[in-house]
């Protein structure tokens, strides 16, 4: 590439429209300074070394791997991740054809940055200074393991298009079914009482790898497939004692379903007072989320439950469309009761003169759920199946009589027969027997 086509090229980088923000970081930025630099009649060498040695450290810190090329990976994880009228516009399904168009120029502009991977801008750097040959190595992973997720999928097809601003209406597809920015980098997050926080390490169990409760599962499976396509969907409380696979069914869902646009925001009891908050920030995203609280239930003194309505019930405004609450709970009816409760004419405090509609308020919250389901502790059967399969599915080679025996006696010396006694027995067998 000469001098006067690298000029050309940073006028049109500079002059980027609603894309912009793809080039808006540090590595971007080293890029650009280095073309700069090669643009000129007589790069400086030293200066020259120092920009490439700081783009060349910048490409290797990141973690992020969509593609072999490190410079090629950085940038299509750029335009996957920025939020910005195309994106955003495309996600909301109100793209204006102005800001398409746009777009499209922008993408053809990127395009002939993104064809500088390593080799190419290595043999431009070393062909300004020769005496730079052979001290850098290229950027690139050929060995790099191609990925199923919806950003990888996409990247490699954008990568092996030669006509980026033909691709626009593909790349506006994918932002319309999952997401951008945050959500379409990531599928699990944390409400922290500021906003959502993403979950790098979500937790990687399967349905697959899930034993016994089938027939408990199989109704919320269902209600989240219809959620996914847009149908009437129930919000769902999964009820039962400790350790029965209520949690793990919510999170196996995620990683089932991740790819077809479903994210999961995890929200602590004590935050759903900022239910509001969320609703709005989630309303009109491309992603179909599912607020997942864990282990609610609330004592009488405790109001959050009342904010829950909003969401259930409805209020003044719609509920989004696009959000579903599942919630786990070892207590059938979410808020404690107490015997004064039921007495006519007197409640927990002694002076609440209608007790009775105070009481009936408490025990509607769990149906106003329109999916319950329990997940009720194994009988002994049910119990040894899940730790048969368990050992089978960790190739743990134990007689089967012997591996009954082991697994009762591990029931009698732990509090209560369940699935996660039957794991925690598992591990231990596991262990032992490496």
């Amino acid at each position: 590439m000469h001098g006067t086509n690298i000029e050309v090229l940073l006028l049109r980088a500079r002059g980027l429209g609603v894309l912009r923000g793809v080039l808006d970081s540090p590595v971007a930025r080293d890029l650009l300074g280095l073309l700069e630099a090669l643009a000129g009649e007589r790069p400086e060498s030293a200066a020259l070394a120092g920009m490439f040695g700081r783009l060349w450290e910048g490409l290797a810190s990141e973690t992020d791997r969509l593609l072999p090329d490190a410079w090629q990976s950085h940038m299509m994880g750029r335009l996957l991740d920025d939020e910005n009228p195309f994106s955003l516009g495309a996600e909301g399904k109100g793209l204006r054809e102005a800001v398409l168009e746009q777009a499209r120029l922008d993408l053809r502009t990127l395009r002939t940055l993104f064809e500088l991977d390593a080799g190419t801008l290595l043999g431009m750097v070393e062909g300004a200074v020769p005496g730079l040959a052979g001290i850098w190595v290229p950027w690139s992973d050929p060995t790099h393991p191609g990925e199923d997720s919806p950003r990888a999928v996409v990247s490699r097809k954008l990568a092996a298009a030669e006509d980026w601003d033909a691709s626009a209406g593909f790349l506006a597809d994918h932002f319309a079914r999952h997401g951008a920015g945050p959500f379409g980098k990531h599928r699990a997050f944390r409400w922290d009482g500021e906003g959502l926080r993403n979950v790098p390490n979500p937790d990687p169990v399967r349905l697959t790898g899930l034993i016994s409760y089938e027939r408990e599962r199989e109704p919320l499976v269902e209600n989240t497939r219809r959620f996914l396509a847009g149908l009437p969907a129930h919000h769902a409380l999964l009820y039962g004692p400790p350790g029965t696979g209520k949690s793990s069914t919510v999170k196996a869902l995620l990683n089932e379903f991740a790819g077809a646009g479903l994210r999961l925001v995890e929200v602590a009891k004590e935050d759903l007072r900022d239910l509001p908050r969320m609703l709005d920030f989630l309303r009109g995203r491309a992603p179909r989320f599912v607020l997942f609280v864990d282990d609610l239930s609330f004592e009488e003194h405790e109001v959050e439950y009342k904010a829950l309505k909003a969401l259930l019930e409805g209020s003044v405004e719609e509920p989004p469309e696009n959000v579903r609450l599942y919630a786990t709970s070892n207590r059938r009816n979410l808020i404690r009761e107490s015997f004064s409760d039921r007495e006519d004419g007197v409640g927990a405090d002694g002076d609440d003169v209608h007790a009775r509609d105070t009481m009936q308020e408490k025990l509607s919250l769990s149906a106003r759920f329109g999916l319950r389901l329990t997940f009720a502790s194994p009988n002994q059967r049910e119990y040894l199946e899940i730790v048969a399969g368990l050992a089978k599915e960790r190739g743990l080679e134990v007689p089967e009589e012997k591996l009954r025996e082991r697994a009762l006696l591990w029931d009698r010396w732990h509090a209560g027969r369940s699935g996660r006694t039957a794991r925690q027995f598992v591990d231990e067998l596991e262990a032992g027997l490496s």
